[in-house]
């Protein structure tokens, strides 16, 4: 066996993590790299800078066709510089034992990830702010969620969290510029016309959504390997990245909104 891929319960990442990579083995783990930036800071410093080089984290949005396209489209400035990047991520239902806090760290956190590798500019400050809960969803558990992140280029951008949506599971992404926007379209395979209605379904979840993005990632991952040359995925300092976000967004939840710096 040359390589694992770690795609079990987010609670047993981290030593399932340490201990593929202390077999020497180059490893592909689904985000979250650990359940909380403090483990995951402990898993960089236990496997080293060798074992750092063996390791992959899996955002799949970074192989999504449409946001290579948007990413694409920044850095060939077809918009002008960003100014403001809007996200909605919506499901049709959440786990049912879903809180607050694992919204943030379990669904928003692709956008803390996405957002900063599209822009190519860390996020320095995060907060949030929420409205009235909704009425499909127990009372542990604000849904949906607003949260706002800045980057350090000065581009703001909203993230809209929503578990139990109801009506399907909707991904947008819309990047504004100086001179133009540019957005994701949802990615339908056919559209109906039937009884004076047109339009398109959507995915039940994210399986059929991020299908292709799987299979790139994973494709990529493989080739990379066998190669022995540099992941082109995410990367355990990806990951801890991402989870300082997740932890800011949730001080700020808990203080009320305020602004909060990431650290």
């Amino acid at each position: 066996m040359d390589a694992v891929v770690i795609a079990s319960h987010d609670s047993v990442h981290a030593e399932q993590v340490v201990a593929a990579v202390r077999a020497g083995k180059a490893v592909l783990c689904e985000k979250p790299l650990a359940p909380t930036l403090a483990e995951g800071r402990l898993v960089l410093r236990d496997i080293g800078s060798t074992g750092e080089a063996l390791l992959s984290l899996g955002f799949m949005r970074r192989f999504d066709p449409g946001y290579m396209q948007l990413r694409q489209a920044i850095d060939d400035g077809t918009v002008g510089p960003p100014v403001l990047v809007h996200n909605i991520s919506r499901g049709v239902s959440g786990a049912p034992n879903a809180t607050s806090e694992f919204s943030i760290t379990g669904s928003a956190i692709h956008e803390f990830d996405v957002v900063p590798w599209l822009l190519r500019s860390p996020v320095v400050e995060v907060s949030w702010v929420a409205p009235r809960r909704s009425s499909e969803v127990h009372e542990g558990l604000q849904d949906p969620q607003l949260i706002h992140l800045r980057t350090a280029d000065g581009v703001l951008s909203t993230c809209e969290t929503f578990l139990n949506a109801r009506y399907g599971y909707d991904i947008r992404c819309e990047v504004v510029g100086e001179t133009g926007a540019i957005s994701l379209t949802e990615p339908a395979r056919v559209r109906l016309d039937a009884g004076r209605r047109h339009g398109i379904g959507y995915a039940a979840d994210w399986r059929p959504r991020f299908a292709d993005a799987y299979r790139i990632e994973l494709q990529g991952w493989v080739d990379s390997v066998l190669a022995g040359e540099p992941t082109p995925l995410a990367t355990g300092r990806d990951g801890v990245a991402a989870s300082a976000v997740a932890e800011a967004v949730i001080t700020s939840m808990h203080h009320g909104g305020s602004v909060t710096k990431v650290e």
